[in-house]
């Protein structure tokens, strides 16, 4: 297949075509749905599902160190593309950008598998080297029903590592007390060619359920605040299928499945990403009320990623770069998990205890390219086996009801880690291969983790104290190990020298709740052992990285508020910010946040709502250049900015919402700190110039539910 033919398969319609087309079926399925739902009147009010007419513009936090949403609700700025960008509106979370999707999140300063990113109870771990497609990026959120977060070593129960914290995308089973069904539906247009598309539906009675839940989205290149064209446009689709069965109250049998593919442009890289194919399979059994045990859970998953990225199928060839020519690569993860666990509930103490496991396998093959025979494309070459990674983990955590006040909550795990290096040779900085000094060696550690934590409820006011002390022991993860082109000083190689990360951390706050008054405040400080830091330079033009452990120290903290001026005007205000240090090099932490606050304001009327979102960004001036992690580096201090947008909601119908926004109304030009460097194929000058994100947007979405 030639250049000219690659480029043709991904031809879409013009701008200005798509925007027609978009708001030509919302408003189509706005009417069309509105017209139904006025000749279909429900025979109880248990089918009527009020639609909430709010867009979310912050989460709040919901418990000590915990937050819990529904990935459903529209929010601003404009509805998630994927994990990350819902993730960023979670006091806490940043995200790495890279341009319109596909970012990396990014908690408390912590990247990577500090944090444990779990979706329906399974991890789909991405393939690329250099994270392209992030373990975020194949997670639709709106097709899942619920949103956990856990910050800080606080949790033992859902995986090895998680020293920053835990994430849980969740489906609920069904529940079907008689023969019905359910739907939840919507779509979304909006500016730079935006449109989504989504449909969740569920059909089912008493002895078990059929569910499906499936996106389609898009967006083109959007425009800076200055006008101009940022490449990054992108294009995803999942669908996923669960059938279950539930013979009664207290047992449930769900098998699942999904695939979803898609592709993207970046900036910010010198290649793009053509193909993010996705395979998932899952089984779960729970059982509630087992004599002594009060629930069991079993489950198994298997997850594959199978990811192209080249430089001519979204782009043409930079001649000034180290890709002149056509190039593609073509990687996949094969990743089998599972996990049994065992619940009791006694009088004073809950207790959950059980076993998990998981095998990752990665390979790789690549295209080629000579004068002679031209281009010849990765499915012509054989697959190469680089990594297999296991994991066995034993975990237990409970809760102390010490009195009606008083909890203690703490648990304990331990990790069997090992991974196997099968490269017979590495590629170096010249493209060429030399063999790798590590062939066919394996590698394991035994890592224990724990935690405690003590709450306590205060007789004087509706609030919340607590303070929790963590242990983290996080096994280096693929990235770590394979992706750096440089040992540490004095070892063959990254596989060879990388020593495991330990993270100690306390963590202090309280929570407060009236009927007016939500406030919360959060706190952390922690002292990092072998923290695994990249770091990046140039030698004859070439890009090098080396991957190596520092002593670090962390602290921070969140705040939050949300307050009812009176029934109908709300405010709400969210702060949060990160500080590290590599004591070893006497630097700063590279990749930090800066502070960031969010403040809202909101009106709600019966069935109408209008709010405003302002956003200011700190400036950063605390930078180690040409340090950071496989993704991203300190490319230099970046300026403070304030972001302002406006957003409204109306529910039509008992069944039916709308929710319109401008996101950026000032057309602010500027780019996010933690952020990629604009790539010379589309421009962008040698000297590292973060990528701009996107100027004044408009997005209209409707959801339907019956």
């Amino acid at each position: 297949m030639t250049t000219m033919q690659h480029a043709n398969r991904f031809t879409r319609p013009p701008v200005s075509l798509r925007w027609q087309t978009a708001f030509a079926l919302l408003f189509t399925s706005l009417g069309a749905t509105a017209q139904s739902h006025e000749g279909h009147d429900h025979e109880s009010s248990n089918d009527v599902l009020q639609l909430a007419p709010v867009v979310v513009t912050a989460v709040q936090q919901s418990s000590p160190l915990t937050i819990v949403a529904d990935p459903k609700d529209a929010r601003q700025p404009v509805p998630a593309s994927d994990a990350t960008d819902y993730l960023k509106t979670i006091p806490g979370f940043s995200a790495i950008r890279s341009g319109g999707s596909n970012g990396d999140p990014v908690l408390r300063g912590m990247f990577g598998s500090r944090i444990n990113l779990l979706a329906n109870g399974g991890q789909m771990i991405g393939a690329c080297p250099n994270r392209m497609d992030a373990p975020s990026s194949y997670i639709a959120p709106e097709t899942y029903d619920r949103l956990t977060v856990i910050k800080g070593p606080q949790s033992v129960r859902w995986g090895p590592g998680a020293s920053a914290g835990t994430v849980l995308f969740e489906r609920e089973p069904e529940r079907f007390e008689e023969p019905g069904s359910r739907v939840h539906a919507s779509v979304l247009g909006g500016s730079n060619g935006r449109f989504d598309k989504l449909l969740d539906a569920a059909i089912g009675n008493q002895n078990g359920y059929l569910r499906f839940a499936g996106n389609d989205a898009q967006s083109d290149d959007y425009e800076d605040g200055n006008g101009d064209t940022v490449p990054s446009r992108w294009s995803k689709w999942n669908g996923d299928i669960a059938a279950g069965w539930t013979p009664d109250a207290d047992t449930l049998l769900e098998f699942s499945a999904g695939k979803g593919d898609g592709e993207a442009r970046y900036a910010g890289r010198g290649m793009d990403g053509t193909q993010f194919a996705r395979e998932s399979l899952g089984l779960r059994f729970e059982k509630l009320n087992l004599g002594q045990v009060s629930k069991l859970e079993a489950q198994v998953y298997y997850n594959y990623a199978d990811h192209i990225m080249d430089n001519f199928r979204l782009r043409s060839p930079d001649p000034t770069s180290m890709m002149p020519m056509p190039m593609a690569s073509q990687v996949d993860r094969r990743t089998l998990g599972g996990r049994l666990a065992l619940s009791f509930d006694w009088d004073a103490v809950e207790l959950v205890s059980g076993i998990d496991a998981q095998r990752s396998e990665h390979r790789a093959r690549r295209s080629s390219y000579s004068m002679m025979t031209g281009y010849t494309d990765a499915d012509e070459f054989a697959w190469e086996k680089d990594a297999v990674m296991h994991n066995y983990g034993l975990f237990s955590e409970a809760t102390w009801h010490q009195s009606d006040l008083t909890r203690w909550i703490g648990g304990a795990r331990l990790d069997r880690a090992s991974v196997k290096d099968y490269r017979v040779g590495i590629r170096n900085m010249m493209g060429m291969t030399t063999p790798n000094p590590t062939a066919g060696q394996s590698r394991s550690d035994t890592l224990p983790s724990g935690f405690v934590r003590y709450e306590q409820d205060l007789t004087a006011m509706p609030a919340t104290v607590y303070a929790g002390l963590g242990h983290a022991e996080r096994f280096p993860d693929y990235w770590e190990l394979f992706s750096a082109s440089l040992a540490p000083t004095g070892e063959l190689n990254a596989f060879d020298g990388i020593e495991p990360e330990k993270t100690t951390q306390l963590d202090v706050g309280i929570q407060y709740q009236d009927a007016r008054l939500q406030a919360w405040a959060s706190a952390y400080a922690g002292q990092v052992d072998d923290f695994i830091l990249f770091r990046y330079s140039t030698m004859m033009g070439m890009r090098r990285s080396q991957a190596y452990n520092v002593d670090a120290r962390i602290a921070g903290g969140e705040l939050g508020v949300a307050y009812d001026l009176t029934s109908n005007w709300k405010t709400d205000a969210t702060l949060a910010y990160a500080w590290g240090e590599n004591r070893s090099d006497g630097q700063p932490l590279p990749q930090m946040p800066p502070l960031e606050a969010r403040l809202g304001l909101s009106y709600e009327q019966n069935d109408w709502s209008a709010g405003a979102l302002w956003r200011l960004v700190r400036a950063q001036n605390r930078v180690d250049e040409g340090a950071g992690n496989v993704v991203g580096q300190d490319i230099g201090s970046s300026a403070g900015f304030g972001v302002f947008s406006l957003n409204g909601a109306w529910r039509m119908t008992e069944q039916v919402k709308l929710s319109v926004g401008v996101d950026n109304l000032f057309d602010k030009a500027y780019a996010e700190h933690l952020n990629l460097a604009g790539n010379s194929a589309f421009g962008f000058p040698a000297d590292p110039v973060a990528i701009n994100e996107p100027g004044r947007s408009l997005w209209a979405k409707v959801d339907f539910d019956f």
